[in-house]
């Protein structure tokens, strides 16, 4: 699933608010990490990961896996956090980070 750009954008705006629900450390993707991830992608839809990783490129390699293993788009990185956002057609309206901001902010 594409998104548009207005869609992304509004995605930032909403992303720009948020605190980071999983960090990814040197210890890398553990089935333990990949399981909150599914979890917090299942519940807020969209979701910032802090990378707490030294290397951009293992920042890069990082978010590549993330997105590959858990079916999420990458909608924007800045410096050690990443934005990630996968829809759930059954997501909790008072959980989902998108939800609650198109019902906070009305629909556009």
């Amino acid at each position: 699933m594409s998104l548009s750009q207005a869609q992304k954008k509004a995605f930032r705006s909403i992303g720009h608010h948020l605190n980071p629900v999983v960090t990814v450390s040197e210890n890398g993707l553990s089935e333990t990490l990949l399981a909150e991830l599914d979890r917090a992608l299942r519940d807020h839809e969209l979701i910032k990961i802090k990378l707490a990783l030294t290397e951009r490129d293992d920042r890069a390699a990082a978010v590549q896996e993330l997105t590959n293993e858990s079916g999420a788009e990458l909608i924007q990185t800045i410096g050690k956090m990443a934005l990630l956002y996968r829809r759930n057609p059954k997501a909790n309206p008072k959980l989902s980070n998108v939800t609650r901001f198109e019902n906070h902010h009305g629909r556009h």
